[in-house]
């Protein structure tokens, strides 16, 4: 069983259990998440199965797109309301200067956002994560990390809770906790993150995600296989069917002639086949085309 499910996490749980409920569900301990989620958190969690989790890296490379709700005057030690209140501030709440403060953190004003993670976060500095130093009440200086915010809005306003929901599109890396907090320091009045949901990851949306009790149900049923997606379709690059004579070379992990794709160019990528199925991605680089990931 290969491929990868477009799975809605629901509160409560963590992409760690999540991963171990679908390993008993699926029967292998070939699976792996493309990208975690807080256990408050809800929303799109794909999770590759079998072969399909070399291509994890891929898959948690891409864009997300999440929901969050941002309460003004409150800063916790977590980033969100989960969190010990560390300050209370009065606030002014003024939806001009929230729509303008939400919207200087865009990439179409701001370029590349400097962030600096939550300490509450599976980072690792000093060969330690940072969420355990937090548990122990401990603080170390965090490098700011670059990432972009490629398009933010205001959704709506909560004035009677000092909240305010936006929408943010984003890269790779991006805490949405720490963007909560920098625009309360940027509006200074401090905020923390409320509700957070995940409404999209790379081409995975939240409207077609499944949750664990259908997949579950699925299981049980052995209709699992009906809800996973081929890589081949995750990743839609050209596919090559290979002559005979480079089979046996390919299935080695041997590079391959150019002459089984003549127009390609340096870096494009194909899905590479023999008549028995697929073999694995393959890569143009110099006039070759080498393994990237074997299947």
């Amino acid at each position: 069983m290969t491929g990868v499910l477009n799975i809605f996490k629901e509160k409560g749980y963590t992409s760690h259990d999540v991963v171990a409920i679908m390993r008993r569900v699926a029967g292998t301990k070939k699976i792996g998440h493309t990208g975690t989620l807080d256990p408050d958190a809800t929303g799109v969690l794909p999770i590759c199965i079998g072969r399909a989790t070399k291509l994890a890296e891929y898959l948690a490379s891409a864009d997300k797109t999440y929901i969050a709700e941002v309460i003004l005057g409150l800063e916790t030690n977590t980033g969100d309301i989960s969190g010990e209140i560390l300050a209370q501030k009065p606030v002014e709440f003024n939806r001009d200067a929230i729509i303008a403060a939400v919207n200087s953190f865009a990439f179409s004003q701001r370029g590349e956002y400097m962030q600096i993670p939550p300490m509450f976060s599976a980072i690792k500095i000093g060969g330690k994560k940072l969420y355990e130093l937090a548990r122990k009440g401990e603080t170390v200086d965090r490098p700011a990390r670059p990432v972009i915010i490629h398009e933010i809005k205001v959704l709506s306003f909560a004035p009677e809770k000092n909240a305010f929901t936006i929408e943010v599109k984003c890269s790779k890396g991006t805490y949405i906790r720490s963007l909560a907090m920098d625009i309360g320091k940027e509006l200074g009045c401090g905020a923390t993150m409320g509700e957070l949901e995940r409404t999209q990851s790379g081409i995975f949306i939240i409207s077609t995600a499944v949750k664990l009790d259908e997949l579950k149900k699925a299981g049980e049923s052995g209709q699992l296989a009906e809800f996973l997606m081929p890589v081949d379709e995750l990743l839609p690059y050209e596919k090559i069917l290979l002559p005979e004579g480079e089979v046996a070379k390919a299935k080695n992990g041997n590079p391959l002639p150019r002459s089984v794709a003549p127009d390609a160019k340096q870096g494009d990528k194909f899905w590479v086949y023999d008549t028995n199925g697929m073999v694995g991605l393959f890569v143009v680089g110099g006039n070759k085309l080498r393994a990237e990931v074997m299947f």
